[in-house]
């Protein structure tokens, strides 16, 4: 059975008995959603505009909305304006993901004005990082993985984590705020130049998040683009616009590459996360099609756990050498064994780069120390710790946590990707998803697997882990840095007819929780049972009315809804109840509110409704209870657990 709902509060969503139902099958709801202010305002975008907010790198991408048929669109790598020193500006393709806030004297006077504000006391980018990796304690980064960190209040003024005491500080949400803000100010100055219709925040965005997000990180995602000022823009998951940058890269070429009942993974390895996906080639009316049919778990696991390690790998080679590191002089380490491993992987043939940690004091070390990072460490790092030797049962290992911890980012306790790789495959060849164990090409993206040496790792045990020594090939992938970023820019030609579309919808099926209708038992918490609201791959911008049962909804009181999911579940239609749910769907999160009544209602009188789900265009989950009786008498329902995160 499911989890009780014995919490203090009573479930807002109890089972009715007494009722009929009305309908005998789900429909799909036939009011279409009124035309949004986006809808509204592109009608007359000129551009459809990428935005890969990455942990590590942002990068935007552009196209112009094309005329009419005949026109070829062509999508462009907008160079972002940045300080790369001090009062030096420049255009680079990349802007890293950092957000530099300095004290009183870090700085020359001057040295963050940029052309559209001269006064600004705060950067991010190139000069961002560099300045930022001397002085670590003012250095904001990897702001996105903190975006999906549900034990900390992501509103809150929390980073940099290990701050200096008289240091600034800001959110999650607003870090993300500033570097969206940057993009969009660094567009205005270059294309608008003073032509309101040219703006940034007038284009058809599209805006890339991990396919692991959860709902409440998507929801945040949007609300740091809101404060930059973009208000208006759809979200992608970024294996998909990968996917979607292969295809424009390939133009019609692409058909012929992959086959009808072929499955595909997208390895997608970024700063911050490991993100998995598996699409499959379908056939439709003649033609080739592709449906994205798996999405594996949030993996806090990428580049940034590969900086640590490499820290301590040298920092131990220091201690041989008896020069002991502090721990502000550690974190200075950390960021700049990130820019070495990014120049050796980008460079296979460099034996060795420098790495230099800036003293201070004379306490410990008075003077800045140098030393190095060599390709031989930098590919035994990489390839014994991350990426193992495994068979395809190995999947990642469960040890004991230390009772007491230090509370910062939840990164996965077992490093090997290799076995997160193998445990995703695994589950989908029990659910009957792939036939034999192992799919039939790859494509690689992120910037941790520009390295041939990886890539080749990962193929290698593929091949081994197929049941007849399958051939696993690769889909060659250009600029994986700035893949994102074109493959979401290709999406917003799809969605005009100009591209081909992955289809999905949601990742997984999400449900609410219903509390049973039963007579107490003492010591007993009433069951709960799950009701199918959205079924996986329910496509964004739809709807499902659910009619098959009347529930009661509990208003006028303080009640708690659960949200539930499973990407496990597949079947599930929209209504359909799962009384024994254990191990197969989880909690998400839950909304503690009260429900308005009427004046003829009493408080705590249960509504007789049915209910009506849909998922918006940026991926919120929204949920109408409408009363039987009168069906104006509607209360609507989102999932963002914003007050929850406040109170910790």
């Amino acid at each position: 059975m499911g989890r009780g709902s014995g919490r203090g509060r009573s479930l807002a969503l109890v089972e009715r008995l007494r009722f009929p139902t009305p309908l005998a099958a789900a429909a799909v709801l036939a009011f279409a959603f009124p035309e949004s202010r986006k809808e509204a305002q592109l009608k007359d975008a000129r551009y459809i505009v990428g935005i890969d907010l990455g942990t590590t790198h942002s990068v935007l991408a552009f196209t112009e909305v094309p005329a009419d048929e005949s026109t070829e669109p062509e999508i462009q790598i907008f160079s972002i304006p940045q300080i790369v020193n001090p009062g030096e500006v420049k255009a680079q393709p990349l802007l890293p993901s950092s957000l530099f806030l300095p004290g009183p004297h870090d700085v020359p006077e001057g040295a963050l004005a940029l052309p559209w504000d001269q006064e600004l006391d705060w950067c991010v980018g190139e000069y961002a990082r560099g300045r930022g990796s001397e002085l670590p304690g003012r250095l904001v980064s990897s702001a996105k993985s903190w975006l999906c960190h549900g034990g900390v209040d992501r509103r809150a003024d929390i980073l940099p984590w290990d701050g200096d005491e008289d240091g600034r500080r800001v959110s999650p949400v607003e870090a993300s705020a500033r570097l969206l803000r940057h993009l969009r100010d660094a567009w205005n100055a270059r294309m608008a130049e003073g032509n309101a219709a040219l703006r940034l925040e007038r284009q058809d965005l599209f805006l890339t998040v991990p396919a692991s997000f959860d709902a409440v990180a998507r929801e945040l995602t949007v609300q740091a683009a809101e404060s930059a000022g973009l208000p208006d823009l759809t979200l992608l998951e970024e294996p998909q616009a990968a996917f979607y940058a292969w295809i424009a890269a390939s133009g019609r070429a692409w058909r012929k590459r992959v086959h009808v009942g072929e499955s595909l993974l997208v390895c997608d390895i970024g700063g911050g996360t490991t993100d998995l996906s598996l699409i499959r080639v379908e056939e439709e009316s003649g033609d080739l099609a592709l449906r994205r049919v798996a999405v594996g778990e949030h993996i806090l696991l990428g580049g940034d756990n590969m900086d640590l390690t490499l820290a301590y790998a040298i920092r131990a080679k220091l201690a041989q050498k008896k020069r002991k590191l502090d721990s502000w002089q550690f974190r200075g380490l950390w960021h700049s064994c990130r820019a070495a491993k990014e120049r050796l992987l980008a460079h296979p043939s460099l034996e060795a780069v420098p790495v230099v940690i800036v003293g201070r004091g004379s306490s410990l070390i008075g003077g800045t120390i140098r030393t190095e990072l060599t390709q031989r460490e930098l590919q035994s790092v990489l390839l014994d710790g991350f990426f193992p030797k495994c068979g395809s049962s190995d999947h990642p290992e469960r040890k004991a946590r230390v009772g007491l911890r230090e509370f910062g980012l939840p990164y996965e306790a077992d490093p090997g990707m290799t076995r997160h790789l193998a445990r995703f495959l695994g589950r989908q060849a029990e659910s009957g998803g792939l036939e034999s164990g192992v799919p039939a090409a790859v494509l690689f993206n992120g910037g941790v697997m520009k390295s041939g040496l990886l890539r080749e790792r990962v193929l290698g045990l593929l091949r081994s882990w197929g049941s007849g020594g399958e051939e696993v090939r690769q889909l060659e992938s250009k600029d994986l840095d700035l893949a994102v970023a074109r493959g979401a820019a290709y999406y917003g030609l799809a969605r005009q007819g100009r591209g081909v579309r992955i289809r999905g919808g949601t990742a997984h099926a999400y449900y609410i929780g219903v509390e049973s209708s039963m007579p107490a038992v003492p010591g007993i918490p009433t069951p709960m049972k799950a009701l199918c609201v959205v079924p996986h791959g329910m496509e964004e911008g739809t709807s499902r009315q659910i009619r098959q049962k009347e529930f009661g909804l509990v208003v006028g009181e303080p009640s708690v809804f659960h949200l539930l999911a499973s990407n496990v579940r597949k079947e599930d239609e929209a209504g359909e109840i799962v009384e024994d749910w254990s191990g197969e769907i989880q909690e998400v999160t839950t909304m503690e509110t009260e429900l308005e009544v009427t004046e003829e209602e009493s408080k705590g009188a249960v509504q007789p409704v049915f209910l009506e789900s849909g998922v918006t265009e940026v991926g919120t989950l929204e949920l109408w209870c409408v009363a039987r009786d009168a069906e104006k008498q509607r209360w609507k329902l989102e999932f963002n657990l914003l007050e929850r995160d406040e109170e910790g």
